[in-house]
């Protein structure tokens, strides 16, 4: 059933940012490249390939991309290049990964090393951002050889998890102001107020993906950091089984499950359980997520549901988000959204290798 919902997903995928390069889709690129990799069926590899192609311009150019924009989310889709790159052979997505690493050489850090999130947020780290750019940075220094990017990026996880942990409450806040100027930042810690679900799930997909790409002996510096966040994300599952927007306030009128950080921390959950970061526990997650996250509608097709549409910390398009409990309520909640669709996708490849794991367990 899943499966199918996911094959006519991407037959009918339109560009989220009407074909700008952006990393919406390269979520969805990212389930793709899952999918693909758990079943080696080609028909997920011919929708990557598709989908990637029609961004990619003579030149090469990506289509809608400004390096000196210096925004770091549209990094995020230049692990599919990288992954093509691989099948294929292809130059061309080489060369346009290249001009992804390009941006990274010049993008503007904080004085402790970690990537801006943006141009137009300055000083700022953004748990999203380690997402965006770690695991193509340390997927292109493998390809290149750059073993300095590799150390780069596990100094900037490093010193991001320290300037975002939040004591009182075991995780990390959403956003970290290193100057101090924005009225969402603690003056004095500089962090954000507030945790919000999907900007953990960010976090926690980030962690896993790096633990894979660097192998265990590189990633030790980050493995306490990683089993303790993973095992408090466990402890705050709500009665659904699954975790709310404002992940840590159960009480809070109109808080509700959000799909698209549950799926996130399912895929993170089951990859620190396969990698060995933290010990299995529950085989219920994605059976619990598929069930509440998937509904029949009005239509007779299958639509994935309850999904925060946007959500981010300053001005933007005329209003300021403070990052309070209210602002992250007061969102739109909608459906078939590629940040939940996308982690959904990856959820469901981990499900289906598993399975084949255990067949080669039960037959050894």
């Amino acid at each position: 059933m899943l499966i199918d919902f996911f094959d006519r997903y991407a037959a009918d995928y339109k560009p989220y940012k009407g074909g700008n390069w952006c990393y919406e889709d390269g979520l969805i690129y990212r389930g793709l490249e899952r999918l693909h990799l758990a079943t080696g069926e080609d028909r997920w590899i011919d929708h990557l390939k598709r989908l990637v192609d029609r961004q990619i311009l003579s030149g090469p150019r990506l289509a809608g991309y400004t390096l000196s924009e210096y925004n770091i989310d549209n990094i995020r889709a230049g692990t599919a290049l990288l992954y093509l790159h691989a099948l294929t052979g292809n130059a061309k997505y080489l060369a346009c990964a290249d001009l992804l690493a390009e941006q990274l050489a010049s993008h503007p850090r904080t004085r402790s090393g970690v990537y801006w999130h943006k141009l137009r947020y300055p000083w700022q780290i953004w748990l999203d951002g380690l997402y965006m750019a770690a695991p193509f940075q340390i997927g292109y220094a493998h390809l290149t050889g750059r073993k300095d990017l590799v150390a780069d990026s596990l100094n900037q996880v490093g010193t991001a998890l320290k300037a975002t942990f939040v004591p009182e409450t075991g995780l990390y806040a959403h956003g970290y102001d290193e100057a101090r100027q924005q009225s969402w930042a603690d003056p004095e810690t500089g962090r954000s107020r507030t945790h919000w679900a999907r900007a953990l799930g960010w976090l926690a997909m980030c962690l896993v993906d790096v633990a894979d790409l660097v192998g265990p002996e590189a990633f030790m510096p980050l493995e306490t950091d990683t089993a303790d966040f993973m095992t408090r994300i466990l402890a705050l599952k709500g009665e659904s089984g699954l975790w709310l927007q404002v992940i840590d306030e159960p009480d809070l009128a109109g808080n509700y499950v959000e799909m698209s950080a549950s799926a996130m921390f399912v895929y993170a959950l089951e990859r620190a359980q396969t990698l060995g970061l933290i010990a299995a526990s529950d085989d219920s997650l994605f059976a619990c997520l598929s069930d509440q996250a998937v509904r029949s509608g009005k239509d007779g097709r299958l639509h994935m549901t309850g999904i925060c549409e946007v959500a981010g910390l300053g001005g933007f398009e005329g209003a300021y988000r403070d990052g309070s409990s209210g602002y992250y309520l007061s969102e739109p909640v909608v459906d078939d959204d590629a940040k939940g669709v996308g982690p959904l996708m990856m959820c469901a490849a981990n499900e289906i290798m598993n399975r084949d794991e255990e067949k080669i367990s039960a037959v050894n």
